[in-house]
Order: C-alpha cells, then structure tokens, then sequence
C-alpha cells in the first residue's frame, strides 16, 4: 500500500491500529563527518504519530491500545504498511499487537 498523502495528521487510524513515523539515525559520526544517506541505517525505532480508538473482542470487552500519542516505541524490522508524505516522508501503520516494546523516557 503506498499512497501520497500531504501530512500525517490527515490520517485516523481505525480500531487497534497504531501510525508510527520511524525515527531516523545520526547521519554524523562523533568525530564530525557526514555519512552518505543510503549508509545510515534505519532504526527499529519509531514515534507514535496516532493511535485508534481499539476494538470490542468476541465477549463485548473494549480493548484499547497499550500505546498513546508521543510514546516512543520498537518496531519489527519487517511488516506494517508504509504510507508515503507529499514531503519525501514515510508513516508505517501497524496493528496494537505487532508493536514490541514501548520504550521508558529516562
């Protein structure tokens, strides 16, 4: 799925999925040079950009997600679907479940 859209915010996730905008390496190194963009890998991880509302189980429980707006979280390398900004950025939308971890601000 690849659509150009103008900006995160006009995207609403539905039920128990979760829209993350991955968070982008160093492209400096610490003595002060910069590296080439297709050598900066990309990070496994990524903000919290919008959240859905959840979803209602088989037994009539609403389950909401674990994960709100700002949170920082971990990713899989692989999955989601990536969604394509009219400014050369990229959002990935994922469901609740498929987030690995939430990562604690120090």
């Amino acid at each position: 799925m690849s659509t150009l859209l103008k900006s995160a915010k006009s995207i609403v996730p539905l039920m128990d999925r979760v829209l993350v905008q991955r968070i982008k390496a160093q492209a400096k190194t610490a003595s002060g040079l910069y590296l080439p963009e297709k050598n900066v890998e990309k990070l496994n991880q990524a903000e919290v950009v919008a959240v859905g509302p959840g979803f209602t189980d088989a037994n009539g429980n609403k389950v909401v997600p674990q994960v709100k707006v700002g949170d920082q979280v971990l990713i899989p390398q692989f999955g989601g679907s990536t969604i394509k900004l009219g400014n050369d950025d990229e959002v990935i939308l994922f469901r609740d479940a498929e987030i690995l971890a939430k990562i604690a601000k120090d």
